[in-house]
């Protein structure tokens, strides 16, 4: 791939009506899609194009920030900023003139940004073979609720587990964990969440799940009733069960789980209103007010799961449940899904007495959390290497989100948040594109594996953005919009 500096042939005009940044932000769009501007070239740096333009480098910068976040320009701080891999993937429906009703340009352009509605453009795709991968290929692993682990500061990791070594090992580790990590948590969550808690409110856990655990092994007992959202995540549900609850789904729509007909005896309600999983939406505050009332009318413990909610692609990230009755709701958070999965830490947050009693039961079950692994997360921490790399991942899923719904359009829903999308399908057809996607090396998900007790309220297939790379999204959803354009032609055909 070519790695050579361009001069750009743009300009801009200080008299029209439109701002400049988004002339620029147009101009070059359309170098890019035309291929005057070829994969891999190397862009003039924010300071050389703006000398060149006679405009402020704020607005070259601005400009390259928005095209970077959408996924036409690659770049590393320090080494320059080059136009993507860039491939154009014109499905078979839209090359005989037919799209999937309801998008525009046949899966092509899902107006996500890009000031005309259009996609992409390059070089045509290689089509990935019907009868599977090639010799030496992966598998393109589109499932939801896995990160992207592969780019991460190394100086900064390396830092923290040096100065973790460091730390003599500890004889009687503190079950609610490291006071200095929960220190920095209570500074992180006041940040970004929006709550005020102090360290004695934290316990720091192994992950999610292991937070969730030690909830139900406080607060249920065999035949107790704990509700979890339909569809949901099927860990929760598997949680309560182990512990001898009854698990009562409940049902969600575009808003979060449906406060309305919630029964008045579940002991604990389970629930993801920052973006939930996997429909996609976030519960707003109108209801997130009913559901408090409904949890102070009946006693219960909302748990709420805040699984990804660092991830906003709009506007700030909203801030949590727990934040508006800290008495009624249990806050759940993981670096899971923002630094990686192996890292193995995560945080619980709760009201003094139930927390107190939540610390009793690890003690009992002996239950801890890595010392060494909680001081290398707070090192991170406290020299904001978490949150600068925060920040970079926002920006790299924002482009990968923005990729899919590229190539989708507006079948996707689900707000412009976290690590997934949905997009929502009549449920006979499901199965042949998950087998299909397979085949040609896409891995899928579907909404039929996240409901409970068989019964499926929303089909639908769950794409997630998070492990694969930019390239491999766009071919992943390329494949996914050739399956699905013909299968609802039909559906059409016999509807009408």
């Amino acid at each position: 791939m070519p790695r050579t500096c361009v001069d750009l042939p743009v300009s801009v005009d200080r008299e029209a009506p439109v701002a400049l940044t988004v002339q620029l932000g147009d101009r070059l769009r359309t170098a890019m899609r035309d291929g005057t501007l070829k994969s891999g070239e190397r862009l003039p740096s924010t300071r050389a194009l703006a000398r060149q333009l006679s405009i402020s480098r704020t607005v070259v910068t601005e400009a390259y920030q928005q095209l970077y976040a959408e996924g036409w320009l690659d770049g590393r701080h320090g080494s320059g900023t080059y136009v993507a891999d860039l491939v154009i993937h014109t499905p078979a429906t839209a090359r005989s003139g037919s799209a999937v009703p309801g998008s525009r340009g046949a899966l092509a352009g899902g107006g996500h940004g890009y000031g005309d509605g259009s996609a992409p453009a390059g070089g045509p795709a290689v089509p990935l073979p019907a009868g599977g991968r090639g010799h030496g290929e992966q598998m393109i692993d589109l499932r939801p609720g896995r990160p992207w682990v592969r780019d991460y500061d190394r100086a900064a990791w390396r830092r923290a587990w040096r100065k973790a070594a460091d730390l003599p090992p500890g004889d009687r580790p503190d079950p609610h964990g490291v006071p200095r990590l929960r220190e920095a948590l209570a500074e992180h969550l006041r940040r970004t969440r929006t709550i005020a808690v102090g360290p004695e409110d934290i316990m720091v856990t192994r992950s999610t799940g292991n937070g969730l655990d030690l909830v139900a092994a406080t607060l249920l007992r065999p035949g107790d009733r704990a509700g979890v959202e339909d569809p949901g995540y099927r860990v929760a549900r598997n949680v309560f069960a182990a512990r001898g609850a009854e698990i009562v789904p409940c049902p969600v729509d575009e808003d979060g789980v449906v406060v309305d007909g919630l029964p008045d005896d579940l002991r604990v309600l389970y629930t993801t209103p920052a973006h939930q999983y996997p429909l996609g939406g976030r519960m707003p505050i109108s209801r997130r007010e009913r559901l408090l009332a409904w949890a102070r009318r009946t006693g219960a413990i909302i748990v709420e799961d805040d699984y990804d909610a660092e991830f906003r692609y709009d506007v700030a990230p909203l801030p949590a449940l727990h934040g508006l009755d800290p008495d009624r709701v249990v806050l759940l958070g993981t670096l899971s899904k923002s630094l990686a999965p192996d890292i193995g830490v995560g945080w619980l947050v709760a009201a003094p007495e139930l927390l107190a009693a939540i610390v009793r039961t690890r003690q009992n079950l002996s239950d801890r959390t890595s010392g060494p692994a909680q001081q290398a997360v707070a090192v991170m921490m406290e020299q904001g290497d978490l949150d600068r790399h925060l920040r970079r991942m926002r920006l790299e899923y924002a482009r990968r989100r923005a990729a899919v719904v590229d190539v989708l359009g507006p079948m996707v829903t689900g707000d412009t948040a976290g690590l997934h999308v949905m997009v929502e399908l009549p449920g006979e057809i499901i199965p042949s594109i998950l087998e299909e996607a397979r085949e040609r090396g896409v891995l899928l998900d579907s909404t039929s594996t996240r409901h409970h007790h068989g019964e499926v309220r929303r089909h639908g297939l769950v794409i997630g953005y998070g492990s694969a790379s930019l390239a491999e999204i766009r071919r992943g959803a390329a494949v996914v919009a050739e399956l699905i354009g013909p299968r609802l032609a039909d559906e059409s055909r016999v509807a009408f």
